[in-house]
């Protein structure tokens, strides 16, 4: 197919070739744990912190509850007075537009602290695992497969790289 956007690798990797670039991956990071697990661990502070978001959420919380409430209260004041309706049509949209632009962004930040939450515990179990283990494999572990690996990729050339959960790539 001329112009196609794509490209076709031929390789074929066996089970044995990836449980072996998982050994040897994991083995150098073995070697260099201190300083993984350091990384990991200054990346969950700084990358995954949700302090400033909490704070965020708190006070977007609070808005919500002030603008249901003024809401509340222009159209209780519009069943007990007559009032020109083009003017509370107005009044009565703005305080909607106002209310979905705070729940859009509530939502925002509750999906952020939800994301960096997660990432946060997977970086503390990626830290646990490596400074449990105490000497380079000899053969494959599944158990440190599924709790370390994030991915492995299998590059133009045929060789793999082993991403591991803190986004290591070896």
């Amino acid at each position: 197919m001329p112009n196609a956007p794509w490209v076709i690798c031929r390789w074929h990797i066996t089970e044995e070739e990836i449980k072996a670039a998982f050994v040897t991956a994991f083995n150098k990071l073995v070697t260099e744990r201190e300083e993984v697990i350091a990384n990991a661990r200054l990346v969950q502070k700084t990358l995954c912190a949700t302090e400033e978001l909490e704070q965020e959420k708190s006070a977007l919380a609070e808005e919500l509850a002030v603008v249901v409430k003024m809401v509340e209260e222009c159209v209780a004041e519009n069943a007990r007075i007559a009032q020109n309706q083009a003017e509370y049509q107005k009044r009565y949209n703005r305080l909607v537009a106002r209310y979905d632009a705070a729940k859009r962004r509530f939502d925002e930040v509750m999906e952020t602290i939800a994301e960096r939450s997660a990432k946060a515990e997977r970086l503390a179990g990626f830290a646990k695992t490596l400074e449990g283990q105490g000497e380079p494999l000899t053969e494959f572990d599944e158990r440190l497969w599924g709790s370390m690996v994030e991915c492995v990729t299998v590059r133009a050339d045929g060789g793999l790289s082993v991403v591991f959960r803190d986004g290591t790539r070896v």
